[in-house]
């Protein structure tokens, strides 16, 4: 399994999973904070569909304030989570601002369609375990954690 920094060497901004137990670890990365943020929530949605079979049909706003970068990347996931649990929805497509410990997104989707999403997962939440928010020496920016499904 290649690290955050490793794989980040290779290209500018992506996302990958890792294995944990029973519960699957999410790993954004990308040449800013707000980027690996927002990686790391496409890798949310490829826990649970394909990506590409989810149009960027509707928006919603998400705002998140917490005392650190870690504390900050769980409540954006917990909030992605959120949302697309009331509004029974996927999302495709990300723009994250963060401003010291304040972040600010429009997360891009449409409401679920079984048939061509065929969720596999049912996210319940983003955990503590396994969470960093670092930066590699090659200048990006790596955040993940484990979710729980």
């Amino acid at each position: 399994m290649l690290n955050g920094c490793a794989e980040s060497n290779t290209k500018s901004v992506g996302w990958q999973h890792f294995a944990h137990d029973a519960d699957l670890g999410i790993r954004g990365y990308g040449d800013s904070l707000a980027s690996a943020y927002e990686q790391a929530a496409v890798a949310l949605t490829a826990a649970i569909c394909e990506v590409k079979n989810v149009k960027s049909l509707n928006q919603i706003r998400i705002q998140c304030e917490a005392p650190d970068h870690e504390l900050l990347f769980v409540d954006w996931l917990n909030a992605v989570i959120y949302e697309m649990a009331v509004n029974r929805m996927l999302f495709s497509k990300f723009e994250v601002h963060i401003d010291g410990l304040i972040l600010t997104a429009t997360a891009w989707g449409e409401g679920i369609d079984r048939i061509r999403h065929q969720p596999a997962v049912e996210i319940k939440g983003a955990t503590y375990t396994e969470l960093k928010v670092y930066r590699c020496e090659n200048g990006r920016w790596v955040a993940q954690c484990v979710v729980d499904v």
